[in-house]
């Protein structure tokens, strides 16, 4: 493929447009480290969310749902859709908490919410835990879609990609901090967004797909059409849909997706305006996460399967790119067609959307290591301005760690897996920390440590013994069981937080419920001050309001997609059901507030 004058028009006005603003944001913010990692807290709530959702666009989504679909069917998006039940709950339950925690960063949390020298050092070990390693691979998974897109689109090898890629997104990261980001995501999104629905239209077009209609009846798609899963194959059913839906959703901790709330998601609510902002910002990002972008990827994977219906016929098209073959490598394959002009605007949304994925983790996970680690621990004493000298060094280093480790993987559905089995069991603590007493800095560690040792276990260690594979939902019901039985145990006989660092947290946050009724009643009856105002418990609501979000935004997804399949009378009546839950979570919301 050759992109002509007027498609490298649309990548270099962008590469200008971006460097723009990261030069703008430096010369006119970012004058300290507070600047650069949460923009001073004082972002609008739409400006925040389109953020989220423009993080979450990026270039290995599409290759994810496309390898998820290849394999399971449309049903099987299961497996992330599921966790729209995590973010609305962080909508109405924890986003409010998290905006009066007052902290720069979520790993700040754990000296304000835990006591002694466990909680420091759970607060600098988490630090280069999620702002290093787990960060690192997640931009790699995100690189190893750029590879696959640069060498079927532009021809390059996987070095060069990530070395013109990264060296790009580095130099505009390191500049404007979180303020740079955010205006540049709020283009990103757009341009994503269009790019997106360019490569639905083409992909219907492939003289081998002949339409909607054609598709829709073709013999490779019509087993993958379902919304849901059937129960006849129980394998199935319980793999891509039971699972998600009652275990995998609050017990596991993903990136974007955290139970509680948590990484960027969280640093997006410290830079709110206030409490309303914060919520409404991750309440606008579910909704656009979920609801409006998955089709036309679903579109362009089905279509992959016309065109491309095994391996084989990649390894056919593609005879260079052998070490990237995989059932991922239908989208950008299905790219390959887009004409010169349009192929442009697509170019140019995939950079777009890789950029605003790394360019966020990568000031993430500076404000993890600077923030809690460098100043807590190796320079207290540090200023502003050295803060945010090395916040951009660090952020540099992130992404020459990221390359390297981006040539090492093959497969997104792979790491998304790993990434999956490394959190299982972790999840329910960040649920319960807020609201559960006995919960300490011990039960954190243990959770960390214990889920970091099944997926070690089962990614290298237990077919050498002997046993017999396990299948990878089995693997993540086995890690969630051990690791929450582990860190539940821990929270029994190891030393309770300090009831000074408590009482803190209550005045701080008053988080409320029967978890901390016995902690007050004893701070009282020891003369502690609680300054804490007395109010009634807004979770039982907050749970409603989050049952009424993710029933609206599910019968939005699904009405969708049955409009796009021609069954128009249960459409409509999905997106009723929509309506009908939109005007109970706005009478519900009142009360949250």
């Amino acid at each position: 493929m050759v992109l002509n004058a007027l498609d490298w028009s649309f990548v270099i006005g962008f590469f200008i447009i971006s460097l723009g603003i990261g030069i703008w944001t430096a010369k006119s913010g970012n004058k300290d480290a507070d600047d650069y990692f949460t923009a001073s807290g004082k972002m609008p709530w739409w400006l925040l969310g389109v953020s989220m959702v423009a993080t979450t666009f990026s270039t290995d989504t599409p290759n994810l749902v496309t390898d998820i679909i290849r394999q399971n069917g449309v049903s099987g998006n299961w497996a992330w859709w599921a966790f729209l039940l995590t973010g609305m709950l962080t909508v109405f339950v924890y986003a409010r908490l998290w905006k009066k925690s007052g902290v720069v960063t979520d790993v700040e949390f754990y000296e304000l919410r835990y006591s002694g020298k466990i909680a420091r050092f759970l607060r600098g070990f988490r630090a280069i835990y999620l702002g290093l390693l787990f960060n690192v691979m997640i931009m790699a998974t995100v690189s190893l879609a750029a590879i696959k897109i640069g060498g079927v689109l532009l021809g390059l090898t996987p070095i060069q990609t990530v070395l013109i890629a990264g060296t790009i997104t580095v130099v505009y990261s390191s500049l404007g901090g979180l303020k740079g980001v955010l205006i540049t995501d709020f283009i990103q999104f757009f341009l994503s967004i269009t790019g997106a629905f360019i490569a639905a239209y083409v992909a219907l077009q492939h003289p081998k797909v002949g339409g909607l209609s054609n598709l829709l009846k073709h013999e490779n798609v019509v087993d993958k059409l379902d919304l849901f899963p059937s129960p006849s194959d129980p394998e199935i059913f319980l793999m891509i849909f039971l699972i998600p839906l009652l275990v995998q959703w609050w017990s596991v901790w993903y990136p974007g997706a955290e139970p509680g709330g948590g990484g960027y998601i969280a640093q997006r609510m410290f830079a709110a305006k206030n409490e309303d902002h914060s919520i409404k910002s991750v309440l606008f990002f579910n909704a656009a996460h979920y609801a409006l972008r998955p089709w036309p990827w679903i579109i362009v994977a089905l279509c992959s399967l016309v065109v491309f219906p095994d391996l084989d016929s990649f390894r056919t098209a593609f005879p260079d790119s052998e070490s990237i073959i995989n059932h991922d490598l239908g989208y950008p394959a299905m790219l390959t067609f887009i004409p010169s002009g349009l192929l442009g605007i697509v170019v140019t949304s995939l950079i777009a959307a890789y950029m605003s994925t790394i360019s966020t983790h990568l000031n993430w996970g500076a404000s993890y290591i600077v923030n809690d680690f460098y100043k807590r621990f190796a320079k207290p004493d540090a200023t502003q301005k050295e803060m945010l000298n090395v916040g951009r060094i660090v952020t540099v280093i992130l992404m020459i760690l990221t390359m390297i480790f981006a040539l090492l993987l093959d497969n997104a559905l792979g790491a998304f897996q790993i990434l999956l089995q490394i959190g299982a069991g972790t999840g329910l603590i960040f649920i319960l920390r807020w609201f559960w007493w006995r919960v300490n800095a011990a039960s954190e560690l243990t959770a960390m440590i214990v889920s970091f040792a099944i997926a070690i276990y089962f990614g290298l260690i237990h077919q050498k013994l002997g046993f017999a594979p396990l299948a990878d939902w089995e693997q993540l019901v086995i890690g969630v069981a051990i690791t929450t039985v582990a860190w539940v145990l821990v929270s029994f006989v190891t030393t309770q937080t300090s009831m000074e660092t408590m009482v803190k947290f209550i005045n701080q946050v008053n988080p409320g419920g029967p978890g901390w009724k016995s902690i007050v009643a004893k701070a009282k009856s020891e003369g502690y001050e609680l300054t804490a105002k007395t109010e009634s418990w807004k979770v039982p609501v907050g749970i409603l309001c989050m049952i009424a979000g993710t029933v609206g935004i599910y019968s939005f997804l699904m009405g969708t997609g049955l409009f796009i399949y021609g069954e128009t009378l249960n459409a409509c009546l999905l997106m009723a059901l929509a309506i009908v839950s939109v005007i109970v979570l706005t009478k519900l919301w009142q009360k949250v507030k």
